[in-house]
C-alpha cells in the first residue's frame, strides 16, 4: 500500500515547524548553522541539566551526529543504522551494517508514494533505509544499495572509496562526497560530487573536482595530471542555501598531500571551497584556501551560512574555517571576501621535482584563531617531568622553527604551526543570529618533520615522503597522554563577529587530567568535533579528550555546565524538543579511537533539565578522569606488523597509535573493522590476520 502524504503545500509548513522543535539534518538547517530556537535551557538553568537516558550502540567506531524528526532519533554507529525513541532512548529498529559512516546519516522525508528514508555510508557503497521499517528501501539502485565507484573508479580495481560523512538532502536529490585517500599513490578513485535520485538511486549530476580538458580549471594542472588524481575531495559535509539554490562544497588535498611533483600548479579544486548550482552541478565560483597544498591542509568543516551587516547593508555570506586555524568569510553569492583577503608570499621547496606556490592566501580579518607562530621560548615550562620531555623531544630530534606554509626540507626536521589535526577542524563552526556570533573550537598543536628521498627497488623511480621518528603524521606533543608541547591554552573556543570580523572573545576548552591532578587548570585540551548554539543563550561542546560535555555563555565565552561523559564525545551535539515537552541536549560518547583513544562501545547520551540540585560537576572529579593509557606495544617484527604498517600509514596516524590502547580479541575485531571503514589498507584475508597478531602482542 502507498504510503499517504500530505499535499506538498502543508509538507512544506510541517517542515518548517518540525525544523523549530527538531534537529532534521547534521547542521539543523541546510545551511549547518547549528543553532536550534530552542530556549528552555538558558544561562539561567543549565546547572540543573542532568543525563536523562544512555544508549550503549554495543560497538566502538562512531563520530556519529544523530538526527531527530517527526519523534524519532535516527543514528549511525559502527554497527549499523538504528532508530531510537528520542524520550527514553529505547531502540525502535537497527539495521545491521559494517564499515558504517564515521559522521552520521542524512533523512529524505518521501514523497507521496515514498516512505521517509535515512541515507549512509556502509560497505559497498551509500545505503537507504525505509524509516518507518528499518530494512532497505525498495526501489533504490540495487535492493538499497548504491554502489559509489561507478563512474569514478569503473577500471581501477580495489582503490579505496567510502562515504564516512552524511550525505546532502535536497529536494528529491541525495547530493554525495566521499573518502578516497590522499596519500600515496597519487592514483586513484575521482572525488567528484555526485547527486542522486533519491527515489531510484539514478545519477542526476556529477561535478568534477579535478576538472577535464576543456573544463574550467583544468590549466592549473600538469598535461594528463587530472588523470585517476584521487584526493581532491569532500570527506566532510556539505551545506546549502535553499533560497538561492546553491551548494557549498569544501574539498581537500589533492594526491599525494604532502608531495606534488606530478601536479605542478595551483591544483584548482584541490582545498578550496567551491560553490555549484544544487539543482544542475555547474560551478559558480570558487576560492582555493591552499595553493598547491604540501601540508594535509585540507578543509573538511561544514561551510556555514551567516548573514552580515556591513556597512549598513546585510550581506549573505559563508565562512569556512581551516586546518591552519584560518576562518575565511565570503560574500555566498559573489564569492568576494567578505572582510577582505590578500596574497602573501611564503617559503619555497628545496626538494628535487618540487614546485611549491610563490603565495598563499590569507583574510584580512579575523586573525588567525589558533596558533601559527611559535618560539624555542614558548616550549612548554609549567611542569617538570612534561617540560623535559618536550625540551627534550624537541632537541633530539634537532627541529627548527619555521612559519606557516615552508615545505618540509630534506636535511632537517622542521617544526610548523598548526598540525594536521588543526587548528580547526571537521567539528567547524556553530552560529547565533541573534548576537552576530560565529563559534568554533581550535587546536594550539603543532607538526614535525623533514621529507626522506624513497626509491623504488623494482623500478628505480624516486620519490619524496615526509617522516619522523613519530612517523608521517608526527605531532608536537606527548604522544602516549596526547598533552601538547607547548604553553596553554592547548584548545580554546573562539567566538568572531560577524559585524567586524574581530574576535568577540575566546576561552580554554577542555583540561589535561594528569596536569589538573598537579595544579594546572584551565590549560584547554585537543579536541576533534564541534559545538552547537541555542536561543536559550548557550553553547554546547564536548569535543575534548577529557571526557566532558559542556556549555558556555554565548555573550561572553563563561563556562556555565560541565558533566563527565562515557568516553571522548568527539562529535557534534544536538538539541529537541520530546514530546513530552522536554528540551534535550545528546551527544555519542566514544570517538572510536582514532585520534584519542576509544572505549569498548560507544554511548549516546541524553540530557534535560532535572527538578533536583545543579548538577556541574568539579573537573577534579574522579569520574572525570579517563582510565590511564599505556605505552604503546613494541610489536614483533613478521609480515603481519608490514601489513600493519602499512594499513596505518595509509590512515591518518601512526603504529603506535592503534596499539597505545590495549584490547581484547573481541576489542581488537571491532577496532580493525573500524579502521577498515575509515581507509585502513587492508585486502583480502589480512583483516583476520592482523586481528590475531594484536591480539596476541597487544592484549590486555
Amino acid at each position: 500500500m502507498p504510503f499517504r502524504q500530505v499535499p506538498f503545500l502543508a509538507l512544506i509548513a510541517l517542515a518548517s515547524a518540525v525544523a523549530q522543535t527538531d534537529w532534521p539534518m547534521f547542521g539543523h538547517d541546510p545551511g549547518a548553522r547549528r543553532f536550534s530556537p530552542l530556549k528552555q535551557i538558558t544561562a539561567a538553568n543549565v546547572a540543573r541539566l542532568q543525563p536523562a537516558w544512555t544508549f550503549h550502540t554495543g560497538k566502538p567506531g562512531s563520530e556519529g551526529i544523530p538526527v531527530v524528526v517527526s519523534g524519532v532519533m535516527y543514528l549511525a554507529a559502527a554497527n549499523g543504522l538504528f532508530a531510537v525513541e528520542p524520550e527514553t532512548g529505547k531502540q525502535i529498529w537497527h539495521y545491521e551494517a559494517t564499515q558504517v559512516a564515521l559522521r552520521g546519516l542524512a533523512y529524505w522525508p518521501g514523497d507521496r508514494l515514498t516512505h521517509p528514508r535515512v541515507f549512509a555510508g556502509v560497505k559497498g557503497g551509500m545505503i537507504a533505509i525505509d524509516a518507518i521499517t528499518g530494512k532497505p528501501a525498495p526501489g533504490f539502485a540495487n535492493e538499497g544499495l548504491l554502489d559509489l565507484r561507478q563512474g569514478v573508479a569503473d577500471d581501477l580495481g580495489e582503490v579505496r572509496l567510502s562515504l564516512q560523512s552524511p550525505p546532502t538532502v535536497h529536494k528529491n536529490i541525495v547530493i554525495t562526497g566521499s573518502s578516497n585517500g590522499e596519500g600515496n599513490p597519487s592514483v586513484g578513485a575521482y572525488g567528484d560530487i555526485r547527486a542522486w535520485d533519491a527515489r531510484t538511486g539514478k545519477l542526476v549530476w556529477t561535478f568534477h573536482t579535478v576538472p577535464r580538458p576543456g573544463e574550467f580549471g583544468n590549466d592549473t594542472w600538469p598535461p594528463g595530471g587530472w588523470k585517476n588524481r584521487s584526493g581532491t575531495n569532500a570527506w566532510g559535509f556539505l551545506t546549502i542555501d535553499v533560497e538561492r539554490g546553491i551548494l557549498y562544497v569544501p574539498l581537500g588535498s589533492p594526491t599525494s598531500d604532502f608531495y606534488g611533483a606530478d601536479r605542478h600548479g595551483d591544483n584548482v579544486y584541490g582545498n578550496s571551497l567551491v560553490a555549484l548550482d544544487v539543482e544542475t552541478g555547474k560551478r559558480k565560483w570558487h576560492q582555493q584556501l591552499v595553493h598547491h597544498d604540501l601540508w594535509d591542509f585540507d578543509p573538511a568543516a561544514a561551510p556555514v551560512l551567516f548573514e552580515a551587516v556591513r556597512n549598513g547593508r546585510t550581506v549573505p555570506a559563508v565562512a569556512q574555517i581551516t586546518k591552519m586555524g584560518i576562518l575565511f568569510a565570503f560574500n555566498r553569492v559573489t564569492g568576494e571576501p567578505l572582510y577582505g583577503m590578500e596574497e602573501r608570499a611564503v617559503p619555497q621547496s628545496a626538494v628535487p621535482g618540487e614546485m611549491t606556490s610563490a603565495t598563499q592566501p590569507f583574510p584580512l580579518k579575523p586573525p588567525p584563531l589558533s596558533r601559527i607562530a611559535f618560539t624555542k621560548e614558548e616550549i612548554y615550562n609549567l611542569t617538570p617531568e612534561h617540560a623535559a620531555f618536550c625540551r627534550d623531544l624537541f632537541e633530539r630530534n634537532g627541529m627548527t622553527i619555521v612559519e606557516l606554509y615552508t615545505p618540509l626540507p630534506l636535511d632537517r626536521n622542521v617544526l610548523m604551526f598548526p598540525s594536521t589535526l588543526g587548528g580547526g577542524g571537521w567539528g567547524g563552526v556553530s552560529a547565533d543570529p541573534s548576537l552576530g556570533l560565529l563559534f568554533t573550537n581550535v587546536n594550539n598543536l603543532g607538526q614535525w618533520g623533514h621529507m626522506e628521498k624513497r626509491t623504488n627497488p623494482n623500478t628505480g623511480a624516486v620519490t619524496y615522503a615526509r617522516t619522523s621518528a613519530y612517523g608521517t603524521y608526527a605531532r608536537f606533543w606527548n604522544r602516549d597522554t596526547r598533552t601538547p608541547c607547548t604553553n596553554p591554552p592547548f584548545g580554546e573556543l573562539v567566538a568572531v563577529n560577524t559585524r567586524t570580523g574581530d574576535i568577540a572573545w575566546r576561552t580554554p576548552l577542555g583540561t589535561i587530567p594528569g596536569l589538573e591532578e598537579k595544579g594546572l587548570k584551565n590549560t584547554g585540551a585537543p579536541s576533534l568535533g564541534g559545538s552547537i548554539a541555542t536561543a536559550g543563550g548557550l553553547v554546547f561542546i564536548a569535543a575534548t579528550n577529557d571526557s566532558r560535555f559542556r556549555a558556555f555563555e554565548s555573550k561572553t565565552g563563561r563556562l556555565l555546565w560541565d558533566q563527565p561523559i562515557d568516553a571522548n564525545g568527539h562529535t557534534i551535539p544536538i538539541t529537541y524538543l520530546g514530546k513530552n515537552g522536554k528540551q534535550y541536549v545528546a551527544i555519542m560518547a566514544g570517538g572510536g579511537g582514532g585520534y584519542f583513544g576509544g572505549t569498548p562501545s560507544d554511548s549516546l547520551m541524553a540530557f534535560a533539565l532535572g527538578d533536583g540540585p545543579a548538577t556541574r560537576s568539579s573537573p577534579q572529579s574522579a569520574a572525570a578522569v579517563p582510565a590511564p593509557r599505556a605505552r604503546p606495544v613494541t610489536l614483533p617484527d613478521g609480515p603481519e606488523k608490514i601489513v600493519l604498517q602499512r594499513a596505518c600509514g595509509s590512515a591518518c596516524h601512526t603504529l603506535d597509535a592503534v596499539t597505545v590502547v590495549r584490547r581484547d580479541r573481541k576489542g581488537w575485531a571491532a577496532m580493525v573493522d573500524t579502521m577498515v571503514a575509515r581507509g585502513a589498507n587492508l585486502k583480502g584475508g589480512e583483516t583476520q590476520s592482523i586481528v590475531e597478531y594484536l591480539a596476541a602482542h597487544a592484549g590486555p
